[in-house]
C-alpha cells in the first residue's frame, strides 16, 4: 500500500513539474514563433502559436535597419556586461578578503557602512547618481555603464562569509612561503571562490545585459544604444511591428541563455554553499 502511494506521489510531482515547465517556457516559446509571424497574427484571437506561414522578414527588417543598429547594440551590451562582471568579481573579491582577514583602522566601522548601504534601495539614489556621472563627464561613453555599482554590498558580504571558512592553515602555510597578501588572495582564495564566483558573476552579467532604466537615462546616442534600447526603439519607430520586436527580444534571450547553460553546474553549487554557508 505504502509503495503503491509512493509510486502515484512520484506520478504527481513529475505531472506537476512538467506543466510548471511549460507554464515557464511558455512566454519563450510564444515569442519565438511571434518573430515569425505577420504583425497581425501576434495579437490575433483566438491565440494561435505556430504562425500560419513562416516569414523571416523581421529579422531582415532588425538587421538592415540603418537607424537603429543591433548588431551594434549587441556588440555594446556585450562589452559592457563582460566588462562589469569582471571587474565586479575582482573588486569584491577583494573587498571580501579585505574584511575577512586584514586588520586595519576603522575596519568594523567600513564594514558596517558597506553593510548599510545594502538596505538602499537603487531606485532612491537614481538621480543622485546621474548627476554624478554628469559631473564626471561620463554621459553618452560606455564607462557609465561599467563603472557604477561595480562593487555591490550583497555580493561582498556573499564571498567574506564564504572566505571566513577557508581554513586559516591554507593562509599561514603560504605566508610561511613568503607568499604575498596578493598572492595569497589570488592563487588560494579566488580558486577556491569558483562556485560563488560564477553564481554572482552570471547574475551580474545578466543584469547589465537586461538593463534597461540606467541606460535609458545615460545613454543618447543611437551608436553607444544597448540591447533593450534597441528593442523598445523599435517598438517606438514601428508602432505596430510587434513581429520586429519579437525578433529583436528573440536574439537578445540567446546571450543569457547561453551563459546560464554554460555555468549551470557551477551555479547549482554555488547555489547549495550559500545555503550551507
Amino acid at each position: 500500500m505504502i509503495a503503491n502511494e509512493g509510486k502515484v506521489f512520484k506520478v504527481f510531482a513529475w505531472v506537476f513539474c512538467a506543466l510548471l515547465v511549460v507554464l515557464c517556457l511558455f512566454p519563450l516559446i510564444w515569442m519565438v514563433f511571434s518573430s515569425f509571424k505577420l504583425d497581425r497574427e501576434v495579437w490575433a484571437y483566438p491565440i494561435r502559436i505556430l504562425p500560419r506561414r513562416w516569414l523571416t522578414n523581421n529579422y531582415v527588417t532588425l538587421f538592415t535597419n540603418k537607424t537603429l543598429d543591433y548588431t551594434k547594440a549587441l556588440m555594446n551590451t556585450g562589452i559592457v556586461a563582460v566588462a562589469h562582471t569582471v571587474l565586479s568579481l575582482f573588486i569584491e573579491t577583494m573587498a571580501a578578503y579585505a574584511y575577512a582577514r586584514l586588520d586595519f583602522p576603522y575596519k568594523k566601522l567600513f564594514w558596517r557602512v558597506t553593510l548599510f548601504t545594502m538596505f538602499i534601495p537603487n531606485i532612491a539614489i537614481l538621480l543622485t547618481s546621474f548627476v554624478v556621472v554628469k559631473q564626471l563627464g561620463m554621459l553618452n561613453t560606455l564607462w557609465v555603464l561599467i563603472v557604477p555599482s561595480l562593487a555591490g554590498a550583497g555580493a561582498i558580504f556573499f564571498y567574506r562569509q564564504f572566505f571566513l571558512n577557508i581554513p586559516m592553515s591554507m593562509e599561514e602555510a603560504a605566508l610561511v612561503d613568503g607568499a604575498s597578501r596578493f598572492r595569497i588572495y589570488w592563487e588560494v582564495f579566488l580558486p577556491n571562490a569558483k562556485s560563488p564566483m560564477v553564481l554572482l558573476g552570471t547574475g551580474c552579467f545578466i543584469g547589465c545585459w537586461n538593463a534597461f532604466v540606467w541606460p535609458s537615462l545615460t545613454i543618447m546616442d543611437p551608436n553607444k544604444f544597448q540591447v533593450m534600447q534597441i528593442v523598445r526603439s523599435f517598438r517606438n519607430q514601428y508602432t505596430e511591428a510587434y513581429g520586429v520586436v519579437m525578433a529583436a527580444s528573440v536574439i537578445g534571450v540567446i546571450p543569457p541563455l547561453l551563459v546560464f547553460m554554460f555555468f549551470q553546474k557551477d551555479i547549482v553549487k554555488g547555489m547549495l554553499i550559500s545555503g550551507i554557508k
